[in-house]
């Protein structure tokens, strides 16, 4: 019964090891990934002139987030938003009112 134990001990720890070794460089390339993703976000005067071009004016704040841009501004109908960007296309992801102007 002793050597069971000790088997079925070495063969989970194995495996263990296995898992590790197969998920570490996945997660390096990842990383690599996201740094190189960076690399190829629009520039915040970018962001800003597409904005404008889209009728927001006063901005308040342009902000890199981890995985977006956040713009405090006030948009087309005069209102005071918060704005969260996608940082490759400029787009609004979503747009939450805080006050009107």
């Amino acid at each position: 019964m002793r050597a069971t134990t000790l088997i079925a001990t070495l063969a989970l720890t194995g495996g263990l090891l296995g898992a590790g070794a197969v998920f570490m460089p996945a997660m390096a390339q990842t990383a690599g990934t996201s740094a190189a993703t960076q690399a190829s976000w629009l520039t915040m005067q970018q962001v800003q002139t597409k904005l404008e071009a889209a009728g927001y004016r006063d901005f308040e704040k342009i902000e890199r987030d981890s995985d977006k841009y956040e713009v405090k501004a006030t948009d087309p109908q005069g209102k005071r938003v918060e704005l969260d960007i996608d940082p490759m296309t400029g787009d609004v992801l979503k747009t939450e009112v805080k006050r009107s102007k």
